[in-house]
């Protein structure tokens, strides 16, 4: 835990958002968007990747497996089309729309990855964006941040 508030005091394109309490800490990347649900998701051009959040991983805890959609697969923001599993709980991936045009299959023999590389290693799929405008209504990462500290608040 120490190496992540070090890690996150280096780069300045992240935020720590931080409950005293339990000595709850999220790293939160600036220049990607997330959805109430805890999934971030990068945009570039008409394409996006997603994965879950630094918050979504810490909350479910060991991640034993990802499920993920087939290629070519077109996926809606209202409908799961993946999940991912952890010795707590399942969390279902639905962040955006589009037709997936790359999985990350490394996470099949690795989902720990998730936990250890959110944002980098542990990305789940690749999508050709089908709706552009969805990406508007996700949160950018002064929001997400907020949402979470909010969210923290009442539990």
């Amino acid at each position: 835990m120490a190496a992540r508030f070090l890690w996150a005091s280096r780069v300045a394109s992240h935020l720590r958002i931080s409950g005293a309490q339990r000595g709850f800490s999220s790293v939160v990347l600036k220049d990607l968007k997330y959805a109430e649900s805890h999934e971030w998701v990068k945009i570039n051009g008409n394409k996006a990747t997603f994965g879950i959040t630094d918050h979504a991983q810490d909350h479910l805890g060991d991640v034993v497996y990802v499920e993920l959609p087939d290629l070519g697969l077109s996926v809606s923001q209202d409908e799961t089309f993946g999940a991912v599993e952890s010795v707590k709980a399942t969390s279902d991936i639905n962040p955006i729309s589009g037709t997936v045009v790359e999985v990350n299959e490394v996470l099949t023999e690795s989902p720990g990855l998730v936990n250890t590389s959110p944002h980098e290693e542990g990305w789940i799929i690749k999508v050709e964006l089908s709706d552009a405008c969805e990406a508007q209504k996700l949160m950018d990462s002064d929001k997400y941040s907020k949402f979470c500290q909010e969210d923290y608040a009442k539990h």
